[in-house]
């Protein structure tokens, strides 16, 4: 199962713990499913200093204060119910230095790769720190039980694992992914956006039973 999503997307941090309550409820049946997660970037275009995330998220979907200030207290009270807690996040930054080392993680294993997606988007939605700092992502990689000095090496390297996420990103886009958080189940069944657990739950158990 593919997870494609960006550590800067506040639905994606909503669709992982959906998601995970969704196998959750499947127990057992669950054990044979392993997440992958797939780099998408939201803002590839952002400077290394980032820029302030109202000011962007206004410009970019054209919203107001209100509108804004609606959006953020509607993904608060989503996440809560899934048991995430969104903090202030008052910047945005780059984010592919985090899609490097998730994928250096990844060929480590799925369930540390898992782990470091999660410690970063607790960095980033619940602490408003920057995912692309050196410290936060040794941090987060040290919370996914990763080898320090390995990180470390991978993060110092800007072109440690770079075409191998641009590669990555370039191929799913040219599969027809457009928005994040998209589930990808075995590469043929497509599901979008921060669904309710309900809704990977049955996707889930549907893949389950086609493959028995």
């Amino acid at each position: 199962t593919d997870f494609l999503s960006d550590v800067a997307c506040p639905g994606c941090a909503i669709g992982l713990a959906s998601l995970e309550q969704a196998l959750a409820a499947l127990g057992p049946e669950a054990e044979g499913i392993e997440l992958h997660f797939q780099p998408f970037e939201l803002t590839p275009q952002l400077p290394p200093e980032g820029a302030d995330a109202a000011q962007y998220l206004k410009a970019k979907y054209g919203m107001g204060d209100a509108q804004l200030a609606a959006n953020r207290e509607n993904i608060r009270a989503r996440g809560a119910a899934l048991g995430f807690t969104f903090g202030e996040r008052a910047h945005v930054w780059n984010t592919f230095d985090a899609h490097r080392l998730l994928h250096w993680a990844g060929l480590q294993g799925p369930a540390p790769q898992r782990d470091l997606k999660r410690a970063l988007l607790k960095a980033y939605h619940g602490e408003g720190r920057n995912p692309a700092a050196r410290e936060v992502l040794l941090e987060a990689a040290a919370t996914a039980g990763l080898d320090a000095p390995e990180a470390a090496a991978v993060i110092d390297d800007r072109a440690c694992f770079a075409d191998e996420v641009r590669e990555a990103e370039a191929e799913w886009q040219q599969a027809g992914i457009r928005s994040v958080p998209s589930v990808v189940l075995d590469r043929r069944f497509l599901i979008q956006g921060g669904q309710p657990p309900e809704v990977f739950e049955d996707a889930l158990r549907r893949r389950l039973a086609a493959t028995d």
